[in-house]
């Protein structure tokens, strides 16, 4: 390592310089007259302009080099195709949920969700409050089936109440949904795009139990997927013209 040091130095450089203070201690000492001063310094000039073309190839292949990295590195990101969906597992799920919620903006349409995963007091504080208390969202506007009716009034409505907020979320539209989807739809300040948490009722996309349906595995679907106008048109649909309709 102090080899390859030692042998990295600028020894032309080093050399020209001793040379030039012996020579001028020479000169001073009345021991090299004027002729021969003058050679030695057209002599170190010459050195100084060769060590500095040297230099100024390096710097220039260097460039090139830098050049043709960044050329293949935007080829090979042109080639990467982002996934349109992105499956979360269990492990994931909550820490996806908090961070959708907290990017969310906008207004927001919560479809066919089931309100018994947000029964729970910690899973109403981690997963539904913060998108009530968001300030960058304006509007949550729950689709809803009818047999959901009695928790939303005796349990999940009096929560909201008690968020700051809760004058955001809409009185829920209460359709009769036999569709096993469930989605979040909203707009992301975080991809500048409107994006979705898609589920589906019954195995293995959803536990159940007596209790509650609780979620194992979602997708995040991305701005750029061809699925989210499918998901908007569904929303329409029963929003504006019930179940017939969709």
């Amino acid at each position: 390592m102090k080899l390859k040091r030692f042998l990295s130095y600028e020894w032309d450089a080093i050399a020209g310089i001793a040379t030039a203070v012996a020579a001028s201690i020479l000169h001073l000492l009345h021991k090299l007259d004027e002729d021969i001063m003058m050679s030695i310094i057209l002599v170190l000039m010459a050195l100084l302009f060769i060590n500095f073309m040297r230099h100024t190839r390096n710097n220039e292949l260097t460039a090139e080099q830098v050049a043709r990295t960044k050329d293949a590195v935007s080829r090979i990101q042109a080639g990467l195709k982002l996934p349109e969906v992105i499956l979360v597992g269990p492990l994931h799920l909550r820490a996806a949920n908090e961070q959708f919620v907290r990017h969310m903006r906008g207004d927001t349409v919560w479809f066919n969700v089931c309100l018994s995963m947000y029964k729970p007091q910690v899973l109403f504080d981690a997963l539904l409050r913060p998108a009530v208390e968001n300030p960058a969202v304006t509007s949550i506007q729950f689709i809803l089936d009818e047999s959901q009716k009695s928790l939303w009034q005796q349990t999940i409505h009096p929560r909201i109440l008690g968020c700051t907020g809760s004058a955001k979320v809409k009185e829920p539209r209460w359709r009769s949904l036999k569709k096993n989807i469930s989605f979040v739809l909203a707009d992301s300040h975080a991809s500048n795009g409107t994006e979705a948490l898609l589920s589906f009722w019954g195995e293995p996309f959803m536990a159940e139990s007596i209790a509650r349906h609780v979620p194992r595995y979602i997708f995040h679907v991305q701005k750029h997927s061809e699925l989210l106008p499918h998901l908007v048109e569904l929303e329409r649909n029963f929003v504006h013209y019930g179940q017939e309709e969709a």
